[in-house]
């Protein structure tokens, strides 16, 4: 889905824009450090002004392409321990533990 004209520049970053909580953690998983820090370092730049845009707009009642930017905006939140804090994809330490998330709060 496309992102906001505005936003054309995160377009490379796209496929990041995954609307559940699984699929950002298993896109987070199969990234490389590297690949994640140019998301990060893109997105974060433009979260300021996503979250202005998306504000304009009802949550149950955001249009396609401010979906999407929200999407992209909580994938930047799945990747901000990994490049901030712990330098790999991973929880450290935390072995075989797993976490369910059983209901979206907007999808």
């Amino acid at each position: 889905m496309p992102l906001p004209t505005e936003f054309s520049d995160l377009e490379p970053y796209a496929d990041w824009a995954l609307a559940t909580e699984p699929e950002r953690y298993a896109k987070r998983l199969a990234s490389t450090m590297p690949d994640m820090q140019q998301f990060y370092d893109a997105a974060f730049a433009r979260l300021e002004d996503a979250i202005t845009y998306c504000d304009k707009f009802d949550l149950d009642d955001l249009p396609d392409d401010a979906r999407s930017l929200m999407h992209l905006m909580q994938s930047l939140v799945m990747v901000s321990f990994p490049i901030e804090v712990w330098k790999q994809p991973r929880v450290p330490d935390s072995g075989a533990a797993w976490a369910t998330i059983t209901k979206e709060p907007v999808v």
